[in-house]
């Protein structure tokens, strides 16, 4: 098979590996897309990713071989991958919240084997099926989906009251569909904060009420009488900048909420004062719900979240992983970019 191999920063070679064989009670995916992810900049472009490493956990496919011992699957059948497998018996995978499960690899990301190649070798319990209504190119969407559907869990949101609003920051891949998480929960005022115009575009398309670049929203009112007018009952925060997320604080109304889901080095500062008096929650957002890709696959199928509307019109080859990534890096593509390794 063909696997894009990480070397060093921006450096990608593809190289040709032997095909997986299935482990018991496992299978061997034959990969059809494979989503690029942020965490994918950081690892490729950044260097975060160690050398030999292949990348890619945004993924759909099919079967193309059964392990010993497994049951209720077979060659051909249409997936989606969890890249990360839970315990299912800890105290948290019990109480309905896997993404703390500690016994979930969360290096399989940083160091593991991914779908930017042809075939890949995952257990039985990591597969979601796809269902017919919905195709493989679109059901790559599942994972990121997922992470966006969990974000809009934590928001308190996804039973919003009449005129519930909510401000998304930052437009990328993940804001994107988090604002159509939201819209298909039944949040109607949705507003986005994203500097580049291309992807303001592709926020309203998806179904936000207005897109402002970050300039045009309020200033943070000082406490602690301040409650900025046209208040937000929750805040998603999905660019990863510190400063982001200190002026998002400030845009909550009272008992709003503020999920952070990008990801950043840099550390913000926070007014504690401001969320003791107005009772804000502060929350980070970590992977899925428990039946996370269950509600992605059906939302896709159902045409709720329309797929087609969020990934960019053409696929990249293993090849042009690289120029792919620095295209994302300067905010040049507004959609997800789709890797097809076959």
């Amino acid at each position: 098979m063909r696997a894009a191999v990480f070397k060093g920063p921006g450096l990608i070679d593809v190289e040709e590996r032997p095909d997986p064989r299935p482990e018991p009670g496992g299978v061997v995916v034959e990969v059809s897309h494979c989503g690029i992810c942020g965490t994918d900049l950081h690892l490729l472009l950044e260097g975060w990713g160690r050398p030999g490493l292949v990348a890619g956990h945004e993924y759909s496919g099919r079967i193309a071989s059964v392990g010993p011992g497994l049951d209720g699957w077979k060659v051909g059948d249409p997936v989606a991958v969890d890249p990360q497998l839970a315990c299912g018996q800890c105290p948290h995978c019990l109480a309905g919240r896997p993404s703390l499960c500690r016994t979930r690899d969360a290096s399989a990301a940083m160091h593991g084997e991914g779908a930017f190649a042809t075939f890949t070798r995952v257990a039985a319990g990591q597969l979601h099926r796809v269902p017919e209504a919905l195709d493989l190119r679109s059901a790559a969407l599942t994972e990121p989906l997922a992470v966006a559907l969990h974000a809009v869990t934590l928001s308190n949101l996804g039973a919003a009251s009449s005129g519930a609003r909510a401000l998304v920051t930052g437009a990328g891949p993940i804001g994107v569909l988090v604002v159509a998480a939201l819209r298909a929960m039944g949040v109607d005022d949705v507003t986005v904060s994203e500097p580049a115009e291309a992807r303001r575009a592709a926020a309203l398309a998806i179904g936000a009420r207005t897109a402002v670049v970050p300039d045009e929203l309020p200033a943070t009112p000082a406490m602690p009488d301040g409650v900025v007018e046209g208040a937000y009952d929750a805040v998603v925060e999905c660019s990863g900048r510190a400063d982001v997320t200190e002026h998002a604080l400030g845009l909550l109304a009272p008992a709003g909420t503020l999920v952070i889901t990008g990801t950043g080095l840099q550390r913000p500062r926070i007014d504690q004062m401001r969320i003791l008096l107005n009772e804000l929650v502060v929350t980070g957002s970590y992977n899925y719900d428990a039946d996370g890709f269950e509600r992605a696959l059906a939302l896709l199928a159902s045409g709720a979240v329309p797929g087609d509307r969020i990934v960019e019109a053409d696929d990249v080859t293993l090849h042009e992983i690289v120029p792919a990534l620095e295209s994302l890096a300067r905010g040049e593509r507004a959609g997800k970019v789709l890797v097809r390794p076959n």
